[in-house]
């Protein structure tokens, strides 16, 4: 899907000239199909998600009873990134000794946490040091270490990057219109790599991108993009999200931009990952795992502040 290309610096020149931003936070243009607003500032794209409302957990009655009750929420507009951190993108990261600066970790993170995997990489992970191995998610990353990549874009950027909240990220995933995942109600295995889906890299992880309606390897693939223009928010790995987990937190959740409970003992993660059954990979599903956890099916995406 083709963009609108911008830098931190163009950008409130562009704003300027757009008539009108539609509410699924594209540009609406006479000659042709909405465009999504992108930001990149050297970190890959960042989609505009407009400040809106919606309806957030599962209202078709399928899933676990963290997904309940259906509730409003209210954002504010921000930035989600189009694709997934890949290995490439966190290497620079690695090279840039982010794992020495303690400024850009959370707290607790540095140091218990902060050192790189021993096993980052192994075949198993698809390590930023395996030859082919860039275009794949980086897995195998803590929530810690997610955090401080974000971090670090906003050091380079001085912009906020961070990571984002379950509701950010669900309404990133859903829009406004409830559906089942990022593309619609049903799937295939041309749509997201998930258990049994069929790919030619199954068992295992996809290229990022690698579901865009094209003949990929031989393999049709369907286009996994969410209403805002975002990429395979499902499928392929988990993505840590800024909130502790709470199980009944929808039960008493705020209105208006929700950020999880005040502590827990574990991290939310949203979209599913290639062990798991299509099931888990519904935009309305909720997981999470211990911060310092790192495996093969967790991964990453940012978002920025507007």
């Amino acid at each position: 899907m083709q963009g609108l290309r911008l830098t931190h610096k163009k950008l409130a020149a562009l704003v300027a000239t757009i008539s009108l931003i539609g509410i699924n936070g594209s540009a609406q243009t006479s000659s042709g199909p909405a465009l999504p607003v992108i930001v990149d500032e050297g970190f890959g794209e960042f989609v505009l998600v407009s400040q809106d409302e919606f309806l957030m957990g599962d209202n078709f009655n399928e899933g676990d009873a963290d997904e309940v009750p259906v509730h409003r929420v209210v954002l504010d507009a921000f930035y989600i990134a189009r694709y997934k951190v890949t290995n490439k993108d966190f290497w620079r990261f690695i090279e840039a000794g982010g794992y020495s600066e303690p400024s850009y970790w959370s707290a607790g993170g540095f140091g218990e946490y902060g050192e790189l995997p021993r096993h980052w990489n192994s075949s198993r992970f698809h390590g930023g040091g395996i030859p082919g191995g860039g275009d794949f998610p980086v897995v195998g990353v803590s929530w810690f270490e997610a955090a401080a990549y974000c971090s670090w874009i906003s050091s380079q950027t001085g912009q906020n990057y961070r990571l984002p909240t379950e509701a950010e990220w669900e309404r990133a995933a859903r829009a406004d219109d409830q559906r089942r995942f990022p593309w619609g109600d049903s799937i295939d295995g041309s749509l997201a790599n998930y258990e049994f889906s069929g790919g030619p890299y199954e068992p295992g992880l996809t290229p990022v991108g690698f579901y865009d309606g094209t003949v990929r390897e031989g393999f049709k693939t369907g286009k996994n993009i969410s209403p805002f223009g975002v990429v395979e928010m499902t499928g392929n790995v988990w993505e840590w999200c800024s909130d502790w987990y709470g199980g009944d937190f929808y039960s008493s959740s705020p209105t208006q931009s929700p950020t999880g409970p005040e502590s827990g003992s574990s991290k939310v993660l949203r979209g599913g990952g290639w062990v798991d059954s299509h099931y888990y990979h519904r935009a309305a599903n909720r997981n999470s795992s211990f911060p310092e956890n790192r495996n093969p099916i967790q991964g990453f995406r940012c978002v920025r502040d507007q």
